[in-house]
């Protein structure tokens, strides 16, 4: 029993990798194309900057599905100290990579998004 559970936490885990790698794939590929097609309309000014946009969201989004199956990994299938440790040098790797993306993609710190207008009543 304990074998079966742990052979379908390893096809979760797996899976959840794979759709990670997927959503990376697929965004590369989107903001390629968009950038392409912008590029050969004439559109130039702002191809650049929306190309790297939409690469960085999907690389943000592809990351969040392998921080997600590392953690099952480590948690459910290999709690070591030592598979611990290695789990938490990957989530400071990608949290600092999510971090500089998403200041890169927003040209501003998240701590200082933009206030929601405020209307006069």
């Amino acid at each position: 029993m304990e074998e079966g559970l742990t052979q379908l936490l390893h096809w979760t885990t797996r899976s959840i990798e794979v759709v990670g790698i997927i959503v990376i794939v697929i965004g590369t590929i989107v903001a390629t194309v968009t950038f392409l097609r912008d590029r050969t309309a004439g559109n130039v000014s702002d191809s650049f900057h929306r190309f790297r946009s939409g690469l960085g969201r999907a690389i943000l989004l592809g990351l969040e599905f392998l921080v997600a199956a590392d953690i099952i990994n480590t948690v459910a299938i290999e709690p070591t100290m030592e598979s611990v440790l290695v789990l938490g040098g990957i989530v400071l790797i990608r949290t600092f990579l999510s971090f500089s993306l998403e200041v890169e993609i927003e040209g501003r710190w998240p701590w200082r998004r933009a206030q929601a207008p405020r209307h006069p009543n």
